[in-house]
């Protein structure tokens, strides 16, 4: 598919970042009604593992000049599916949704190709409002795959401190100058995800590289039973914007599981977030996974607030 006349397609710099952020802006509060992004975000995207600006992502602009989409593959591991984002100014670029789509998967069997497989799954996101973007990835051959329930609570009321555990029960935050607490942390993480069913592994050293150097460790918890690691709870600060605590990853080993220890992991955590002045808590919820806890998010206070649904589309490699 072409672009519409007089617009154009080039590869982004770190340069653009500010013109991109304003696009995902643009585009976030229209499927979302807030900005999800920040800067940070997009100079991260640009700069990831595994991701070549130069050959793994585009902008747009229209006749005036003005950039008003920005495309990026996402692939943290390297291994496994390509994820696709397509964002667009809501009034002005519409029209280069699916072209830059289509410029992407091009480029994900290229790199089909290169990693020497058959083919690659990709996957993309789409939020209610964006009837027209969801129609446009059946229309590419993607289908359905699940989706996924974000949640939020006030922290209003909650206290510095929070309620006292189970008996056997122990909440402690990550020491994380430790590195066989962060192995231990990391085992457990991979642990408790390796029964769900999109569950990609990532070795230790994957992961810490990943994780970053300066995350909010105070944010970060253990959850001991009988004195041995039981559940840990992962906080991102992707929601500071708003204000809000946000929990990344809550992973309890399968037979520690229905013992209250997710419970204290989330209280320990909303406690937390409410002594740094957060506003608000919330979470993303896989509603694939046979472990997903909605009960147990519910009765902690969180409530649903929106969802997103996520297609996915098998891409042959390049000459194949």
């Amino acid at each position: 598919m072409t672009l519409p006349a007089g617009w154009h397609a080039r590869r982004p710099t770190l340069d653009d970042v500010p013109t991109i952020l304003a696009v995902v802006h643009a585009a976030d509060t229209f499927a979302i009604g807030h900005p999800d992004f920040s800067a940070d975000d997009v100079r991260g995207a640009l700069t990831a593992p595994n991701v070549d600006p130069g050959r793994d992502s585009w902008v747009v602009t229209d006749p005036d000049g003005t950039l008003v989409a920005w495309a990026i593959l996402d692939n943290a591991t390297g291994a496994g599916r390509e994820f696709v984002d397509v964002f667009v100014e809501p009034d002005r670029g519409a029209a280069v949704r699916a072209p830059l789509l289509t410029r992407q998967l091009e480029r994900v069997a290229g790199r089909a190709a290169e990693r020497g497989l058959p083919a690659l799954t990709v996957r993309c996101p789409a939020y209610p409002p964006e009837r027209r973007w969801a129609e446009a990835l059946v229309d590419a051959g993607f289908g359905f795959v699940k989706r996924y329930q974000v949640m939020s609570r006030s922290l209003a009321g909650v206290p510095g401190e929070p309620p006292p555990p189970p008996p056997g029960v122990t909440v402690r935050p990550l020491r994380p100058g430790d590195e066989s607490e962060l192995r231990d942390f990391h085992r457990v993480y991979d642990t408790a995800f390796r029964d769900t069913p999109d569950y990609e592994p990532l070795t230790y050293d994957g992961w810490r590289a990943r994780i970053g150097t300066d995350p909010a460790w105070d944010e970060w918890f253990v959850a001991e039973v009988d004195g041995q690691p039981a559940g840990v709870l992962q906080s991102s600060d992707q929601a500071l914007d708003r204000n809000e605590g946000w929990v990344k990853n809550l992973a309890v080993l399968p037979g520690q599981r229905r013992r209250g220890v997710g419970a204290a992991l989330l209280s320990h955590a909303f406690a937390r977030y409410a002594e740094k002045g957060r506003e608000s808590a919330g979470l993303g919820v896989d509603l694939a996974n046979p472990t997903a806890p909605l009960s147990l998010y519910r009765s902690v206070g969180l409530c649903e607030v929106r969802w997103v649904d996520l297609y996915e589309l098998v891409v042959p490699a390049a000459g194949v």
